[in-house]
């Protein structure tokens, strides 16, 4: 044997070598594999349940922007109407004051018409009773007509001036 080669030593290396790979695949790598695998599995895991949380997310975003957006359109509509009533009931207010303060002062107008009408009929009463017994005392020639003039006068000046007797 030349250089000291012995064949059946290189198989028997050979063997040893090809036995130490097989133990150290069964033994290293192949757990070693098999746990990045798992960590890349669960990583990829996360990241899909990530992305549906993320879109599911978005699509309750989108629903409850939606409904915001209706509850706003909505309570701007109630406003509107609400506006548009309480105007209405502003005006019809303000028409049945207008029409209460007109009879009032028609009331008033009738009150102070009647206070005239009975403040003229009392004053022609009293001068035709002035004037009868004017006229009486006329006829009876007496004396004290001057002093019934007079008091006649004074009686309707003190009417005039607001006093009733």
């Amino acid at each position: 044997m030349p250089l000291n080669i012995d064949p059946q030593q290189i198989l028997l290396h050979l063997f040893n070598l090809v036995l130490l790979f097989g133990i150290l695949y069964v033994l290293l790598y192949k757990p070693v594999h098999d746990f990045m695998e798992n960590r890349e599995e669960e990583y990829r895991k996360r990241e899909k349940d990530t992305k549906d949380a993320l879109e599911q997310a978005q699509a309750l975003k989108a629903e409850y922007e939606d409904k915001i957006a209706r509850a706003e359109k909505d309570i701007a509509i109630e406003r509107a109407n609400l506006g548009a009533k309480a105007e209405a009931d502003r005006e019809i207010i303000i028409s049945e004051a207008h029409e209460r303060a007109s009879d009032i002062v028609n009331d008033a107008r009738e009150k102070a018409q009647k206070e005239h009408d009975r403040l003229i009929a009392r004053a022609q009463n009293e001068i035709t009773e002035y004037v009868s017994r004017a006229a009486e005392k006329i006829v009876m020639k007496e004396d004290t007509l001057e002093d019934d003039f007079d008091t006649f006068f004074e009686g309707v000046s003190a009417n005039k001036d607001g006093s009733n007797e």
